[in-house]
């Protein structure tokens, strides 16, 4: 793992990217993935585009992670100068209260702190209740509605959760907010990168999607766009390591090997995409887990039913606390990730691609 890797995640997943706000992400990720493409565009919505032509008549594969995370919204100052906001993605409230963010405004960000009513000043019973997201606010130390505004916060702007990105004391666990999906970002500027000056069959598509935690909007304007024949999304999946996970609700460890996922609530795995990922991966070694999320979805969901419908999976990297200020995963899954990728580019030649996308 050398510097630059090590920036490029730190970069990555320090910028802001709240649903339908991404440019600070997409902007280092054009940094990064530029140099190894042969072309960057967008599509209507902001999704980044990196095209890498191998053969110009080959198959057109996508590989896309989202730049967006979970983060929220302002949505009302009030009078005091406490902000009232809505979530952007799936958050369960026990993981935000008393948690550090950043008001993302035009003149720069406004630091504050969840907060809610404390334990003591609440019954007995209401403190054996889970608080509810609406009773939240952030503070960002405004005596009034006017001085808030004069920090230059309004309602619509976005709310980013605050968290360095942190190389934990085993040097292989990262730490850091936004893996969900910076990971996904960073493995397809990997993958660009690692083919450069080789040959493959094929058009590599690396892009980063905008507004996945809102509905997978992106996906949907980025098939629509590139009519891909192959379509795999990278993204984090649910690591099953820590205590209190039985082996039923997710068996996958971190560093263990990529996630191929098999199911979830939007994608069955195309079976023939899946089986070549598994001997591909058998062949060379690389290590592997399955995932099955019956609660979620990727952009696999979208892109898989593009014009005729597209051979779709979705791969991903076990990771631990998603969906919260701070996650954990592994390098070596990255690594066997883009391993994998890169493996899989070079097998799908036309004839290939024919194979996969016949039903005789």
């Amino acid at each position: 793992m050398g510097n630059e890797t090590l920036e490029m995640f730190r970069e990555l997943t320090e910028a802001p990217g709240a649903p339908g706000m991404e440019s600070s992400v997409r902007d280092v990720m054009r940094k990064y993935i530029t140099p190894y493409a042969d072309e960057i565009s967008y599509d209507g919505l902001g999704s980044l585009i990196a095209k890498k032509t191998g053969n110009p008549d080959g198959p057109r594969i996508v590989i896309a992670g989202h730049l967006d995370e979970v983060a929220f919204m302002v949505t009302q100052i009030t009078d005091d100068g406490f902000i009232k906001f809505q979530t952007l993605g799936g958050w369960w409230g026990q993981v935000m209260l008393a948690q550090r963010v950043q008001v993302q405004t035009r003149q720069g960000m406004v630091d504050g702190v969840v907060g809610s009513v404390p334990p003591h000043l609440m019954t007995p019973e209401a403190r054996k209740k889970v608080v509810e997201i609406k009773d939240m606010f952030i503070d960002i130390g405004a005596s009034s509605k006017k001085e808030a505004e004069e920090f230059g916060v309004r309602p619509g702007d976005a709310i980013i959760p605050v968290c360095p990105f942190t190389v934990l004391k085993n040097p292989k666990l990262m730490m850091a907010k936004a893996w969900d999906n910076r990971l996904g970002c960073a493995v397809a500027i990997e993958v660009l990168k690692r083919l450069k000056g080789v040959d493959h069959p094929n058009t590599v598509f690396g892009v980063g999607t905008v507004m996945e935690e809102v509905g997978t909007r992106g996906a949907q304007t980025v098939g629509q766009t590139l009519q891909p024949d192959i379509a795999i999304a990278v993204d984090v999946g649910i690591a099953g390591d820590t205590p209190g996970i039985s082996p039923n609700q997710s068996a996958s460890k971190i560093g263990a090997g990529f996630e191929l996922t098999l199911y979830d609530a939007r994608t069955i795995g195309h079976s023939g995409l899946r089986d070549l990922i598994i001997s591909t991966a058998e062949a060379e070694k690389i290590p592997y887990q399955f995932a099955i999320v019956p609660g979620g979805g990727t952009d696999a969901g979208p892109m898989h039913l593009v014009g005729s419908g597209v051979p779709a999976v979705s791969l991903s990297v076990a990771t631990r606390y998603i969906h919260s200020h701070a996650s954990i995963l592994h390098y070596d899954d990255f690594e066997y990730l883009v391993s994998i990728l890169v493996a899989l580019v070079k097998r799908l030649d036309a004839e290939q691609v024919k194979a996969l996308r016949t039903y005789e």
